[in-house]
């Protein structure tokens, strides 16, 4: 039972220190870890599986409207960076630059990507010559590397993975309508598959990607009350079309310039299932989104008949679920529960030789511990009905903290004391003015997450300011 108690014990309190926290998951749950490239991560199996079905989920989601994949050089010429100059200036803090290959220095510094609006803008120049061709609705699922100074695994690392989508489009609206369809997916996706919601809004101008004319965006809720920014979609209009000459003979024959696209969600993904759903004791995965939905473990195998019985119920259920059995005879069972209970398997069947005798199995679910004994016969509708029953109890937990940690400000003083009290997101009024998100940042440490589709009349006064506001804003400390 020492061992036991001990696998527990390497984790930090959830509310002692929370960032200690979702180290300790990342690490104990086998997701990433540390590698001697600094500010880089190894994913390992576990957390790439994770990945793959998001990828998955959102592949398919993506290809019901017509994106196409493809892929485009991780290494830009310095050259190409330059014609988009706010974009430039965007990034360039966080840009890495190869200045010598082969042993000899080059003509021109190589930048490894950051984004690739620029080298896809040049093809899409070569590419383009008539209305019939457009649009190009492409998306890219690749590396990139941004050298950020601080870094968190999976939420902040200097190379990560990612989709991103880059079009082209005939007109002004139809750009715009495949922004907002994007921004769509990502929400489905982070609600039904990361049981997650989200708040959909518009970015600040001040917040918004270099380049572009809108920016919109998922925000969710973490466990401490933090906003995490889970997917975003980018208008630009003309931005880069323009200086990357994306020109195309239009209906009545003349020259026009296309409009332009971009949007992006990254493995920082699994991060905020962690920081979602995480508990004391580990990793908490929504069935939807877990590699393995089931696990059993055979309770004393060494009986005759266990690991048999466990086997075939493995073999049967494997057709339907993703499973797994745990037959490994150097650890308890206690050791096993805790094991896969940090590793966030949704549903746990215990079986050992008693229940065999009465044709029964336990089942455990890890999003509220509960066990429950279930005949053989049911166990297959039983699993399936329960597996739904965590995906929206998960979903419902998330939502009721949302609700719990925002509230609503109309003076700055009642803005300061609601973020020191219950960190969280801030319902108020904004004038319009950076100065102003700039002041509350200095003083609170939020930002204006967005513009959220669902605007409210709280006042008709600047939270900050008290000039006349007409956007109400979410407000936040973010990851």
């Amino acid at each position: 039972m020492s061992e036991d108690k001990n696998f527990v014990k390497e984790i930090t309190n959830i509310d002692d220190d929370f960032a200690k926290w979702y180290t300790d998951i990342v690490l104990k749950a086998d997701l990433a870890d540390y590698t001697d490239t600094k500010g880089c991560i190894a994913i390992k199996p576990y957390g790439y599986a994770i990945w793959e079905n998001i990828q998955n989920y959102l592949d398919k989601k993506f290809k019901e409207i017509g994106v196409k994949n493809a892929y485009f050089p991780a290494l830009i010429p310095e050259s190409l960076l330059e014609k988009e100059k706010e974009h430039v200036e965007g990034f360039a803090p966080e840009v890495a630059w190869i200045t010598e290959a082969g042993g000899q220095k080059l003509e021109e510094r190589y930048c490894i990507r950051p984004t690739s609006e620029t080298i896809i803008s040049t093809l899409y120049s070569r590419w383009l010559k008539s209305w019939r061709d457009l649009p190009f609705v492409y998306n890219q699922w690749c590396n990139v590397l941004r050298w950020e100074k601080e870094t968190r695994p999976f939420l902040r690392s200097r190379e990560f993975l990612w989709q991103e989508g880059h079009t082209i489009h005939e007109t002004e609206e139809e750009a715009k309508e495949l922004t907002l369809k994007i921004l769509e997916i990502y929400a489905d996706a982070i609600e039904n598959l990361l049981a997650i919601p989200v708040i959909k809004g518009r970015k600040t101008k001040s917040e918004q990607f270099a380049g572009a004319d809108a920016t919109y965006t998922v925000e969710t809720m973490m466990y401490d009350g933090r906003a995490l920014q889970s997917g975003t979609s980018h208008y630009f209009g003309q931005n880069f079309t323009k200086p990357f000459e994306i020109k195309f003979q239009n209906r009545e024959g003349k020259e026009e310039y296309a409009y332009q696209t971009s949007w992006g969600a990254s493995t920082r993904l699994i991060g905020g299932i962690i920081m979602a759903h995480g508990d004391d004791r580990g990793l908490k995965l929504p069935p939807n989104v877990a590699p393995i939905q089931v696990v059993i473990v055979p309770i004393a195998m060494h009986k005759d008949g266990v690991k048999e019985k466990a086997t075939e119920i493995y073999e049967e259920l494997k057709k339907k679920y993703r499973i797994d059995i745990d037959l490994r005879e150097q650890f308890t069972p206690g050791y096993k529960f805790s094991d896969w209970e940090m590793r966030g398997i949704p549903l746990r069947i215990e079986i050992g030789p008693r229940d065999i005798e009465n044709g029964q199995c336990i089942l455990v679910r890890r999003d509220i511990a509960e066990k429950v004994t279930v005949k053989l016969e049911q166990l297959d509708v039983t699993i399936e009905k329960t597996l739904e029953e965590i995906q929206k109890n998960m979903y419902e937990v998330c939502k009721n903290r949302m609700k719990e940690k925002t509230t609503t400000a109309v003076t700055l003083d009642e803005f300061v004391e609601n973020m020191t009290k219950n960190q969280g997101f801030i319902k108020s009024m904004w004038c319009g003015e950076e100065a102003c998100e700039d002041r509350i940042k200095e003083l609170t440490g939020a930002k204006s997450r967005c513009m959220p589709y669902s605007q409210e009349n709280i006042s008709d006064k600047c939270v900050c300011c008290g000039k006349p506001a007409d956007k109400m804003v979410i407000w936040a400390r973010q990851y």
